[in-house]
């Protein structure tokens, strides 16, 4: 019997992706001190926002391990494999517990229903993707020309970007309610927006992958001042700003059908000219 051959672990991809999974990991902990120190009557703002700081920090390894991995040309089946498992502990586990914990510990088996029914739907989100990875890979589509047909988008919200968004809103709520023991009465909005994203991560609604921003993208001074003014403002502002931002990536994809194939390449950064990096397997995303 043949022994299997081992797979391909790229060191700087896999660091990003384990850097994902430890603050899902550390995420779940605050979130589970959180519930305990709320037993003993003791102030939990402090746990929630370090929470939330690790799910968002998440966010930011994800963003990274991809287009490293890309950079250098070492995507991998192990590197997909071990994003996804890393992804349903940060943006699945860790979101559905923290709404959990905020507002549904109180509607018992309503409560753990709703909560699952996210996590139920992110780790489908992920497998659905690792399908179409798998489809592009070993049946990619063609153009009239017989070159691979290039898909970028992703199908359904990211659930990094779901994520992200619960999130955002909730370091919002908590920044609403500054100096008071709890979240306050926005909370009970949380529920509702946890089974909308779980019905946006597993609908047909398509969102760019962005990966025509790169390392390599080259773009005009106002721009470059555009993304610096908007980066600097989401880390003076961290309170609102991510927020904002997640919403209007949610937005964008209802409108994007109605946007100018012009707009949505100055949009999304779609221009084949700046790519010099090796072209990748279509990626019909996370």
């Amino acid at each position: 019997m043949s022994t299997p051959r081992e797979p391909r672990i790229y060191l700087l991809p896999n660091l990003m992706t384990a850097g994902n999974l430890f603050c899902g990991f550390a995420s779940t902990l605050r979130i589970i001190e959180a519930g305990l120190a709320a037993q003993k009557g003791e102030p939990v703002v402090m746990l929630y926002h370090q929470a939330l700081a690790f799910i968002l920090g998440a966010c930011v390894f994800d963003l990274l391990d991809g287009r490293l991995a890309r950079l250098g040309g070492h995507e991998s089946r192990f590197g997909q494999e071990f994003d996804s498992l890393a992804d349903i502990v940060s943006f699945g586990i860790a979101p559905a517990l923290l709404v959990y914990q905020l507002v549904l510990v109180d509607f018992h088996r309503t409560g753990w229903l709703i909560a699952f029914v996210y996590l139920l739907c992110g780790a489908m989100r992920l497998a659905r993707f690792n399908c179409y990875a798998w489809d592009a890979e070993h049946s990619p589509q063609k153009n009239e020309d017989g070159t691979p047909k290039k898909v970028d988008d992703f199908i359904g919200f990211p659930i990094p970007a779901a994520a992200g968004l619960i999130a955002s809103l909730t370091l919002f709520m908590l920044w609403l309610e500054e100096g008071s023991r709890e979240i306050g009465q926005w909370k009970f909005a949380l529920p509702a927006l946890l089974l909308f994203l779980s019905f946006m991560m597993f609908s047909r609604v398509k969102y760019p992958s962005f990966k025509g921003l790169g390392w390599r993208t080259q773009r005009s001074g106002p721009k470059f001042m555009l993304f610096s003014i908007i980066l600097v403002i989401a880390v003076v502002c961290y309170e609102w700003m991510p927020a904002v931002l997640f919403v209007a990536f949610l937005l964008y994809g209802f409108i994007r059908p109605f946007i100018s194939m012009a707009w949505r390449r100055q949009i999304e950064e779609d221009d084949e000219d700046d790519e010099e990096e090796k072209p990748s397997p279509p990626d019909p995303g996370i």
